[in-house]
């Protein structure tokens, strides 16, 4: 049997007019569609109910977006979150997930950039956006009448803007169009030993503002017909874990290594599931075991990044787990090793996708130049490093500067500025160093200005207060001077060395 969005023989099959609202509400109407835990208490919502949720806000916004406008959603793990981007798409504008814990500055650049006037938010949204947007509260925002049409959108019209951390200049928007669902299917079924199977269930404690939450978990979800869990987590505890899956009925879940290590070390064991998938970076062989034991699965293993994601995954019900390997090629995706000059090889090189993926970007937003620089001829690069080890993927490490704590990519570059802004500092300079729980953590290396005295926990408020909770720098360290070039930029590798020297003396 062929994975959905596929042929038989592993091509995309995209039909020529696609919307991903439509997609989305295809099931039968009074299937289950969403678990609703987010009150406490389960609401389970049917595809009727959830489309007449999307007419709703549907109606509302036809009065003042056009097709091709942004729209922002600043909602959490909710019906009304996937309610939200369905009805956006279904009048043919773009979707812009937004996270709530992002402050003043993080949203201000992303909803600035994007151009996005109304919010679709919440009343705890509402106060994060000030008058940045025109807030819409998605509950009360609807507007009775009949059923909304689906615009007449193509599988190549922009749907969806998320935006991903650089290490240069402010976030990126990543541009995908409505081919972009399903060129996510056939990973997300790989990664879950078949998902769709009678019974399955799925759930992640991601947010779905990521598009691992939203494109590898929620929407596929519901494009399948199966079972999704809305379970607000404000912050990860094994305890609020285990009681959802039990009150879900959750058999299908999307852990982020963080997590796992945090159940791990809680010496957590859960009964139940029938796949356990996970992404970010390699667990190795130590996790995997441990997965077998407390969690009574092998977990699968998968690869991709926000401009083209779900490229590569392990299948235990297929093929044997590789410790310290992404996995395989998923089907419909071709991916190479690329040498110094862009050719495929079989030594360590860069990691590419070769044009043509169903959920590869149209572009970077309005970023013509960084666009064109994130291809070489007939491949997109990752940014990442790898080496083949048979047909199975070996991820080697991260060509460039993003920093990856918690499940988190975070750009130093965004950080250095906020930092920048306060008034003791004269430079900065940020990087990740390795910490056994996530992955990494964000450090500063900071020069103050004359007279100022150091205090860490105060530029820690001020980031915290300026941009996202989870990106504020852990640790904070007071130099007389930082390694710059001639030209006066950072030399990051130079602070990236010292802080992996620190890490390993941990």
């Amino acid at each position: 049997m062929p994975l959905p969005g596929l042929t038989s023989d592993a091509r995309w099959d995209i039909p020529v007019r696609l919307n991903m609202a439509r997609q989305c509400l295809s099931q039968p109407a009074q299937a289950l569609a969403i678990i609703d835990l987010t009150g406490g208490v389960r609401r389970d919502v049917s595809f009727a109910a959830l489309a007449e949720m999307v007419d709703g806000l549907a109606r509302a916004l036809r009065a003042q977006v056009a097709p091709g406008d942004r729209v922002g959603v600043l909602l959490s793990q909710s019906p009304w979150c996937l309610a939200s981007h369905l009805a956006i798409w279904q009048i043919g504008a773009i979707s812009v997930p937004l996270f709530k814990l992002f402050k003043q500055d993080a949203l201000a650049s992303r909803i600035g950039d994007a151009g996005a006037g109304i919010v679709l938010t919440d009343a705890e949204g509402s106060a994060l956006l000030g008058d940045l947007a025109q807030p819409w509260i998605a509950q009360t925002c609807g507007v009775a009448g009949g059923p909304v049409p689906f615009a007449d959108t193509g599988p190549e019209d922009p749907a969806v803007l998320i935006y991903t951390s650089g290490t240069t200049g402010s976030p990126k928007g990543a541009l995908h169009a409505h081919r972009v669902l399903t060129g996510h299917l056939p990973g997300v079924v790989t990664s879950h030993d078949h998902l769709g199977q009678k019974g399955d269930c799925l759930w992640t404690p991601a947010d779905w503002a990521w598009i691992g939450g939203l494109f590898d978990v929620a929407l596929p979800a519901l494009a399948l017909g199966v079972p999704v869990v809305a379970a607000r987590m404000a912050k990860f505890d094994v305890e609020t874990c285990a009681r959802i899956i039990t009150q879900g009925n959750v058999r299908n879940v999307f852990f982020p290594p963080t997590a796992l290590r945090m159940l791990k070390a809680a010496g957590a064991e859960i009964s139940g599931l029938r796949s356990v998938a996970s992404g970010g970076e390699p667990l190795g062989a130590q996790m995997l075991d441990w997965g077998r034991h407390a969690l009574g699965v092998t977990i699968n293993e998968f690869y991709g990044q926000t401009e083209c994601n779900m490229v590569a995954s392990s299948c235990g019900a297929d093929f044997a787990a590789q410790p310290g390997a992404i996995g395989k090629p998923v089907p419909g995706f071709d991916l190479a090793v690329l040498d110094e000059n862009g050719v495929p090889h079989e030594d360590e090189g860069d990691i590419a996708v070769r044009r043509g993926a169903a959920s590869m970007m149209l572009e970077y937003w309005q970023r013509p130049e960084e666009s064109a620089a994130k291809f070489h001829g007939d491949w997109m690069l990752t940014g990442d490093r790898g080496q083949w080890d048979g047909d199975f993927l070996r991820f080697v490490g991260r060509e460039d500067d993003v920093i990856t704590s918690s499940g988190y990519r975070i750009g130093p570059a965004e950080i250095e500025d906020c930092l920048l802004t306060h008034k003791d500092v004269a430079t900065v300079g940020v990087v990740g160093k390795p910490d056994p729980l996530r992955t990494e953590i964000v450090k500063a290396y900071v020069v103050l200005k004359d007279g100022a005295q150091p205090n860490a926990e105060a530029l820690q408020e001020w980031v915290k207060e300026r941009l996202a909770s989870y990106s504020y720098p852990r640790e904070i360290e007071f130099l007389d001077a930082l390694p710059m070039t001639v030209t006066g930029k950072v030399i990051r590798r130079e602070l990236k060395a010292m802080a992996r020297a620190e890490g390993a003396r941990l």
